[in-house]
């Protein structure tokens, strides 16, 4: 059973998303902090208990990040929908997503050698918009404002969102100039 856990909290995560969703646009912001928080630790659990024990499978390598994805595009969505997040953010989550997915499959479309693989930014990045959330979250479940708070932690999350992006983008590009496996 072990063995599944990491695969299992990927596909709670992939529930927690609407759930987390619903929560936000019902304004019972408690239970949403609750919920997304728990499937910000799993992020961070599966892929632990994965490597740690070598659990890790190919279903589980492409659920994780299906979920991650899911989570972030569910939260950002339903904050944006409540006012507690700017849509520049939001475009430009969602941007940076697409086209590492995108690119992603382009690669694996024209047969590129890329080895598709989280860099250690990608990983801070993803800590960032889960820590980004929860923050917005935290302060509306107890009803408080802190707009400069808000606004500077959009703007480091906005730089960590582009920086990997890049950083995906070099990889990319270094897959299609050279023709070697490259991550």
């Amino acid at each position: 059973m072990l063995r599944h856990l990491p695969n299992l909290l990927s596909g709670l995560r992939l529930l927690a998303a609407p759930l987390a969703a619903w929560a936000i646009l019902a304004e019972r912001d408690m239970a949403a902090l609750v919920i997304f928080a728990g499937a910000g630790l799993s992020d961070f659990a599966d892929g632990q208990i994965a490597r740690r024990w070598g659990f890790v499978s190919r279903f589980g390598a492409w659920l994780d990040p299906i979920a991650d994805k899911l989570l972030m595009l569910c939260a950002f969505l339903a904050l944006l929908a409540v006012g507690a997040v700017p849509l520049w953010l939001v475009l430009l989550v969602i941007a940076r997503d697409v086209a590492v997915a995108g690119g992603a499959l382009l690669a694996k479309a024209l047969a590129l050698p890329l080895a598709v693989a989280p860099t250690v930014l990608g990983k801070a990045t993803a800590a960032a918009l889960i820590g980004y959330v929860c923050l917005v979250l935290l302060l509306l479940a107890a009803d408080m404002e802190a707009p400069r708070l808000v606004k500077a932690g959009g703007y480091a999350v906005a730089c960590l969102v582009i920086s990997s992006g890049l950083a995906y983008l070099q990889i990319f590009l270094r897959a299609v100039l050279s023709g070697r496996h490259v991550a």
